[in-house]
């Protein structure tokens, strides 16, 4: 039901006007002065105005701007029954909707107020959707207080403004693509695409169709032209999540594309424009993998124009309850037929607080789910958290050396700490590498690589699935 103020210093016309709106279901008020109705617009905000312009005690036009100083998404209606260029042109060019003279069609009538409805209804979705989104992918949706985060909130203000290459790095489940996301809808691209491949999800020998499209007959199974993804991102961001992943072939024509801004589609020898924001992210050392060979220096350098490293949870554990609060609540509105956890016990929340998380953020949002699930009472206690919070017969605290020692090799330290987690995981998965990846927000690639690095087993001997 929409609402509608009709002005009108006559009487005959408001009623009438009256009982035709409200046939048709909508809320109507009437003023009978002009006066009257730019305070009733001061009051309140009407989905349409339809007024008189002549009137005695402010005319049609001093509502009109009454209107548009309070309200300048709602859609003003001008009537009268002195038609005249000099006056239609005056109130278009003050922002009314639409202008029609007396006597007037019924039907031309009812066509222009459902017109002038129709779009303040999608002016009011737009809104609504851009404030979801803001919601969503701003920085509502980022939680933390920590100096660690405040950093990267800080470079998400100033990198989003701009068009450089971002490279994100961090462990699976810091929120890499929801920094992507907030970089994206909080800078000038924010009304185009954001477009997100995994690399480490697609099949290597489907990577660079899926990138760049491809042309009919390009290969076997191409039976039609395709439009790649990077294409349909046409003046927007990018987002290549893992690109640590990507084969080499593949980096060749990515490097083309922040050189040149063009590419060619699978099998094609036409090039196509493209005018996007990359932004990449890995869970790798990428510079380690250049030194390798397995990731290309000059397109390492193109990518990491500005490089922002998130923070592993256990780097910042006095963000652990502020995060619980947030997804509490998201976890209360997800299961609302479940009385609404109000809290965590003392002794939850230090088992959560020393806990190690090798999932991130993303494994503390999967063990309050669980626990809300789980939990009878209204308070989360011991016995809702996972097995491997509680049971910490294993610690790996043990693995991790006094800061008082000296010579302590950090990366010696973290590689002991990563071959832990990754064995725990195969053995829990009785060495199927991709529940095993699963578990850790790890893709399948990325796994192999650490059982590789850690001569864990051959990976050959291990179940792909």
């Amino acid at each position: 039901m929409s609402s509608i103020l009709v002005v009108d210093d006559e009487k005959s016309m408001r009623e009438f006007l009256s009982i035709m709106l409200e046939k048709e279901a909508h809320s109507v008020t009437t003023a009978a002065t002009g006066e009257t109705a730019v305070n009733l617009v001061h009051d309140k905000v009407f989905d349409l105005v339809i007024t008189d312009i002549r009137m005695r005690r402010a005319d049609g036009i001093e509502v009109l701007q009454a209107v548009k100083d309070t309200s300048p998404e709602t859609p003003v209606v001008m009537m009268t029954a002195y038609a005249s260029a000099e006056t239609a042109v005056l109130a278009m060019k003050k922002g009314a909707y639409d202008y029609i003279s007396k006597p007037f069609n019924i039907e031309d009538l009812l066509l222009v107020i459902k017109n002038a409805l129709d779009r303040k209804k999608l002016f009011d979705e737009n809104r609504y959707l851009k404030s979801a989104l803001r919601d969503r992918y701003g920085y509502n949706n980022i939680i933390g207080r920590s100096p660690a985060m405040l950093k990267v909130f800080d470079l998400i203000d100033k990198v989003s403004q701009s068009n450089a290459s971002v490279l994100i790095s961090g462990e699976s489940g810091t929120g890499k693509e929801l920094v992507a996301k907030a970089i994206h809808f909080n800078g000038p691209r924010k009304n185009y695409p954001f477009i997100s491949v995994n690399c480490g999800a697609v099949p290597e020998t489907l990577l660079e169709s899926e990138l760049f499209g491809h042309e009919k007959g390009a290969f076997t199974s191409a039976d039609a032209a395709k439009t790649g993804l990077m294409e349909t991102a046409q003046k927007g961001t990018f987002f290549l999540d893992e690109v640590g992943e990507t084969p080499l072939s593949v980096q060749v024509k990515l490097l083309r594309v922040l050189q040149e801004r063009e590419f060619t589609r699978v099998g094609g020898t036409q090039s196509i424009p493209v005018d996007i924001r990359i932004v990449c992210a890995s869970n790798r050392d990428l510079m380690k993998a250049v030194k390798s060979k397995a990731f290309r220096e000059d397109l390492f350098y193109r990518l990491n124009v500005i490089p922002m490293r998130l923070p592993a949870l256990r780097e910042r554990k006095g963000d652990i309850p502020l995060l619980i609060e947030h997804f509490l609540e998201k976890c209360n509105r997800a299961h609302p037929n479940k009385p609404d956890i109000q809290g965590i016990d003392p002794e939850a929340m230090s088992l959560l607080e020393q806990y190690f998380w090798p999932g991130n953020v993303r494994e503390l949002e999967n063990v309050i789910e669980r626990a809300v699930v789980l939990e009878m009472d209204r308070t989360v206690h011991v016995s809702s958290l996972p097995a491997e919070i509680v049971d910490r017969s294993e610690p790996l605290d043990d693995l991790i050396p006094s800061l008082d020692a000296e010579n302590i090799d950090l990366e010696k330290t973290l590689d002991q700490i990563e071959k832990k987690i990754i064995r725990g995981a195969l053995n829990q998965t009785n060495g199927i590498i991709n529940k095993a990846a699963e578990r850790l927000n790890l893709s399948f690639r990325s796994m192999r690589y650490r059982i590789q690095k850690h001569k864990l087993k051959n990976p050959g001997d291990l179940k792909g699935d």
